[in-house]
């Protein structure tokens, strides 16, 4: 009798909300998909640079950066939030006129010491449950390489298989004082799913051996001799 392999099913993360918040708040999308003007319009070689001394590469050409750009997905801010900062951050003021909660203050003795005081750890609201496959977390992060210039998240890990409820989001003011307008669909975090046994490596430290040294040292001159290299040969496929 032959036996068949099943085919191996993707994980799947899950973002659920309230009956009467869908098609109103705004929806979580792919990372990707929020790429920043400025980096589609900058090009992968600055020909006002470009010279016999000089390649012109801009970051545009750096696979990492955008990688880091483009992984897992964003959860945008629900509705228009209007914020006042003052006092180089230590004031802030918020406002909407949606009819839930966008922000709320945490009390300042909660980070009593933090290089961010004495700016006010503050609070995003999210109206998302975010639901992974058993084994696995998210990573919530500043949207990485796209600083808005008005706040920063403050990072953190849930374990989003077991902990199904709405994850609200702290943050700092960090803009200049004055009056700031966030619009609703603005990216508030970027949420990087990941398997919790994957995290967890045992680390082996010391100098490298002979072979290894040889490894690092060709793949040095490859990614010199060839602009291209990185991306076509030792990049994963995504």
């Amino acid at each position: 009798m032959f036996a068949f392999a099943k085919p191996r099913v993707k994980p799947e993360i899950l973002f659920t909300c309230a009956p009467e918040d869908e098609g109103v708040i705004a929806a979580p999308i792919p990372a990707k998909a929020y790429v920043p003007d400025w980096f589609r319009k900058l090009p992968a070689i600055d020909p006002e640079v470009e010279a016999v001394k000089n390649s012109g590469l801009t970051v545009k050409r750096c696979m990492p950066f955008l990688d880091a750009m483009t992984t897992g997905w964003i959860l945008p801010l629900a509705a228009d939030l209007r914020l006042e900062i003052a006092e180089d951050g230590a004031k802030v003021e918020a406002g909407w006129d949606f009819d839930r909660t966008l922000v709320s203050t945490h009390g300042r003795h909660q980070v009593a010491g933090h290089p961010m005081a004495p700016r006010p750890p503050m609070k995003f609201h999210n109206y998302w449950t975010i639901t992974t496959p058993p084994g696995w977390s998210c990573l919530f992060v500043d949207p990485l390489n796209r600083p808005n210039g008005i706040f920063a998240v403050v990072a953190g890990v849930v374990d989003t298989d077991t902990y199904r409820s709405p994850i609200h989001f702290p943050f700092f003011a960090t803009g200049a004082d004055g009056f700031h307008v966030i619009s609703k669909g603005s990216p508030l975090v970027q949420v990087i799913p990941f398997r919790r046994s994957d995290a967890c490596l045992t680390a082996d430290i010391r100098a490298q051996r002979p072979a290894e040294a040889a490894v690092a040292r060709q793949i040095v001159r490859k990614t010199l001799s060839d602009q291209g290299w990185y991306r076509r040969l030792a990049r994963a496929d995504r």
